[in-house]
């Protein structure tokens, strides 16, 4: 066995011992030793080939038993003590994660069956096992996520999903963001923050009523029962290999971002997010009761999905921008969509979810709509998954796994439409509503939001559906999407800005009109002039995009004015405003930069593909862009063509920018990156091509000059802060005492 360097000491020379099996025979043609089993006849070079051996023996795994069983015993023997030090960190660890695992199935079982049978019977004592099994379940996966992280920091090639997707080489943050930068990692952390929902939601249910509390967790312990078999069975990421590669594989270069950091646990937190409105929804269904308080619970956690799934979406959108090098920022791409269908609906419910707070209405379709967001949130689990689709955000190509979780997708959902069918009718609302009223605003809006998530379902799985069908390959592109989504996000932005001035139940017709007429004035004038000042040839595109958003401020500035038009004190006033209203308030705005910095940069942008070689410059919009020059470059895990290019507004000098052509050594891959300057007003975007004309040293160059841009992201985040302040208001806050009235209709909390 070769000596295992041993850190801060000089390798010695190789003392060969080969693992010997009497089963094995010799080809024909060397006379090597032949045998299905890799490690036979191999050289253990390091300890992990170690490491990987005595683990799988100590696991049972059959390969090794019986005649090789001595034979790794020998080897232990032989190995010094001096290098035991390095076989401890690695021998155990990634065993203790699979373990883990395991266990956190079992906990999962209990979690399920225990709490539900318990609602069922109306047994407290089994009740009460809910919240800790919850706990335990993510004590025992935080443990296998660590360990798997362990193993990404520490290099252990000896596990195969650490050896394909790391390198030695791969900077510190891209290893820790690396555990989730393949399938079996990313699966891990779905599971990692489905239980982190469900610990979080044991540790506050003192807020609710225990039976609720059970069925909740009892809800979500099947869930996670379902995505623990997946990642044991078919993405354990805790495989090992021998023998261990002296280096990994690397992490896909596109992962090596900052954002991509970042990115993926945002979004997942959405995703998964949507499950504990899922679980309130099923609860609600088994008991047939469903209330006003029950509205109160389940908003929180509905706007805090959508607040994480906002802001994964929006990293996302900024992330393809500055990464891909192609300039855009959306593409339709089917798994841009598979995240953004969820939004969609997660964005009705929370407003369906407003009406059955309020007038006890709509309990019907907001049971509908929480089903319908974790539905889709698990479709999108399948599209990037199953190999049914080629994308640069698609984690895996096996289609075995996707039949999982199709099975998995087809049970949940099946089982909860059916649920529904049949408890339905006991939700029925009977307190009626006028054609012009708050409740029909939103529950139009939200109509209108779930058509636009079939017209993309539509778009993104139509092509899938056709292939599979006859075998004729086509793709729905964006002048689909504009031509079918963007006409029905138009009323919506219309009754974005209606909805907050109608009053419950019923509200005149001309009353309402009185209100917005000068609303609705300003907002044409401003439009107009601004369209006009604009560089530009005037665009109907971009004074529709400016009269929406002008419309949506005045009519936030008309409705904080008439909230505020019988007080003296303005201080005191304000402060009495809920802060959830105030979220409201600040979450239409979002959308108002993101509805302007979308119809402004589409048709004000410009962009060129040039042959640019030092010294030659282009005009594009106001500005000019000198090519100066090209130098190599290294990075940790690349080398690099950077660009040198100065940009000129007005012949005065505003700055350099510094275009990247990466190539990376591991995968042999070659990325762009881009350079881009950007403020509110403009981004200037800048990125290499390909190298043409090595005498004269010309490369292949995109200019894009793209207005108002970043208000698209500003959008973004600003409808964060808006859903973080909704989320923030008292009445979320507020405990609920365990004893009740049992009425008809369901509990009326006291407290």
């Amino acid at each position: 066995m070769a000596r295992f360097a041993q850190p801060g000491k000089k390798k010695t020379a190789p003392l060969p011992q080969r693992l010997k099996s009497k089963a094995t025979g010799q080809d024909g043609v060397t006379g090597n030793i032949t045998t299905e089993e890799p490690w036979v006849g191999r050289d253990l070079e390091t300890a992990d080939d170690l490491a990987a051996i005595v683990s799988a023996a100590f696991i049972g795994d059959t390969r090794i038993a019986g005649h090789h069983q001595h034979a790794w015993e020998r080897q232990l023997r032989i190995a010094r003590a001096e290098h035991l030090p390095v076989l401890r960190g690695k021998l155990m660890i990634p065993e203790l994660g699979h373990f883990a695992l395991i266990l956190a199935l079992s906990v999962s079982i209990v979690q399920a069956i225990v709490p539900g049978m318990g609602l069922l019977a109306r047994r407290r004592d089994w009740m009460s096992v809910a919240k800790l099994a919850a706990g335990v379940q993510f004590i025992l996966v935080l443990i296998a996520y660590g360990t798997l992280t362990y193993a990404f920091i520490t290099h252990d090639f000896s596990v195969l999903y650490v050896a394909n997707t790391s390198n030695s080489e791969l900077p510190l943050i891209y290893r820790i963001s690396g555990v989730w930068g393949a399938h079996e990692g990313s699966l891990l952390l779905w599971v990692l923050t489905l239980s982190a929902w469900t610990a979080v939601l044991a540790a506050i249910s003192n807020r609710y009523p225990s039976d609720v509390t059970a069925g909740v967790i009892s809800v979500l312990g099947f869930i996670s029962i379902g995505f623990l078999l997946f990642t044991l069975f078919t993405s354990n990421p805790f495989v090992r290999h021998f023998p261990a590669p002296s280096d990994g594989g690397d992490l896909n270069p596109l992962l090596q971002d900052p954002v991509m950091a970042i990115h993926p646990p945002m979004l997942y937190m959405g995703y998964v997010g949507f499950a504990i409105p899922f679980a309130f929804a099923i609860t609600a269904l088994v008991q047939g009761k469903l209330d006003t308080a029950w509205a109160r619970w389940v908003r929180p956690w509905a706007i805090m999905a959508w607040v994480c799934l906002t802001a994964g979406i929006t990293l996302g959108s900024w992330w393809a921008y500055y990464e891909l090098g192609w300039g855009g920022w959306w593409f339709w791409d089917p798994v841009e969509n598979a995240s953004f269908m969820p939004w969609l609906t997660g964005t009705a419910l929370i407003h369906s979810l407003a009406v059955t707070e309020k007038r006890h209405a709509l309990r019907n379709w907001t049971v509908l709509l929480a089903i319908l967001s974790f539905s889709l949130s698990l479709l999108g689990t399948f599209l990037v998954r199953s190999g049914v689709l080629t994308s640069v955000h698609a984690f895996a190509s096996d289609p075995t796994r996707g039949i999982f979780i199709l099975i998995f997708l087809g049970l949940l959902i099946g089982i909860s439409l059916t649920l529904f069918a049949i408890r339905a009718w006991q939700l029925r609302t009977t307190d009626p509503f006028g054609l012009v009223s708050r409740e029909m605003a939103l529950l139009t809006n939200s109509v209108l939001l779930l058509v636009a998530t079939l017209t993309v379902l539509l778009g993104t799985l139509y092509p899938l559906l056709l292939e599979a069908v006859s075998g004729t390959k086509i793709s729905v592109g964006p002048p689909y999407f504009s031509r079918v989504f963007v006409p029905l996000m138009i009323p919506v932005v219309i009754l974005v800005a209606i909805g907050p001035f109608l009053r419950w139940r019923k509200h005149r017709l001309n009353e309402l009109l009185a209100v917005l007429k000068r609303p609705v004035a300003v907002a044409i004038v401003l439009a107009t002039v601004l369209a006009v000042l604009l560089p530009g040839k005037p665009s109907v595109i971009a004074w529709l995009s400016l009269l929406f958003g002008f419309w949506v401020m005045t009519c936030c500035y008309a409705l904080l004015a008439h909230r505020l038009r019988h007080t003296d004190n303005l201080t005191r006033a304000l402060r009495r405003i809920p802060i959830g209203w105030y979220g409201m308030l600040v979450a239409h705005i979002g959308l108002v930069f993101t509805v302007v910095g979308i119809g402004l940069s589409s048709v004000y942008s410009q962009e060129q593909d040039v042959l640019m070689a030092p010294g030659d410059d282009r005009t594009l919009g106001a500005y000019r862009f000198e090519f100066v020059e090209v130098k190599k470059q290294p990075g940790p895990n690349y080398l690099a063509d950077v660009g040198t290019i100065r940009v000129y507004h007005n012949d005065k000098h505003l700055m350099s920018l510094h275009p990247e052509k990466r190539f990376y050594k591991v995968r042999g891959n070659m990325m762009t990156e881009a350079a881009i300057h950007t403020n509110l007003l403009r981004d200037l975007y800048v990125s290499l091509g390909e190298p043409r004309d090595a005498g004269s040293g010309a490369w292949s160059v995109r200019l894009y000059y793209k207005p108002f841009i970043l208000w698209i992201w500003l959008g973004g985040f600003t409808m964060i802060v808006g859903g973080l302040f909704a989320v923030a208001d008292r009445r979320y806050r507020l405990e609920i005492k365990q004893h009740k009235l049992k009425l008809e209709s369901g509990y009326v909390t006291t407290g």
